[in-house]
């Protein structure tokens, strides 16, 4: 199968649905939010994982069931939590979000740290855990989902996800942290 790729703006090329989902063609899937957070897709290669190293990220939250980036980040020594949850549009535990967010926390009290979040594509999974770590960050949610919109077009929040959120956001408030 193949899939067309927008090469520049004007002329479309054609590759392979193989070397597509293996990144041969594509840049690091990757959006800055803040100078020290970003939010994006699948790192899959070593050479992807160069290109977060060199973009200075230490730490990483990787949200996807169907790789661990562990392996390819210990060269560089990024930190890694593989905080892995399926993008299936049902709820999620807010201890899933407690983990991605005391390890963001921790990693941004750190000075000169950079945490990238992400999951497969960028669109549900990243953008929701990075919501509940800016929410608990101080930022007002619908504020960090217009953020994360403008800055990342791509991003969907699902209704599910975003309740899923808020009932972490109040669980968290309940137990004063």
């Amino acid at each position: 199968m193949k899939r067309r790729v927008l090469k520049s703006k004007f002329r479309i090329a054609w590759i392979s649905t193989s070397e597509f989902t293996r990144g041969h063609c594509q840049r690091m899937d990757m959006t800055w939010l803040t100078d020290r957070i970003a939010v994006g897709g699948g790192i899959w290669t070593a050479q992807k994982m160069a290109e977060v190293a060199r973009a200075g990220v230490t730490h990483i939250v990787d949200m996807q069931v169907e790789f661990d980036d562990t392996a390819l980040a210990e060269p560089y020594g990024i930190a890694v939590l593989w905080n892995p949850i399926d993008d299936d549009f049902q709820p999620k535990p807010p201890e899933v979000f407690q983990r991605g967010v005391e390890f963001g926390l921790e990693a941004l009290d750190q000075d000169g740290s950079k945490l990238f979040i992400h999951c497969a594509a960028g669109v549900h999974r990243a953008p929701m855990m990075t919501l509940a770590l800016l929410c608990s960050m101080g930022w007002d949610l619908e504020e960090a989902m217009d953020l994360m919109e403008r800055r990342r077009p791509v991003v969907d929040f699902a209704d599910v996800y975003v309740k899923s959120v808020k009932r972490f956001l109040r669980e968290q408030v309940r137990a004063g942290s």
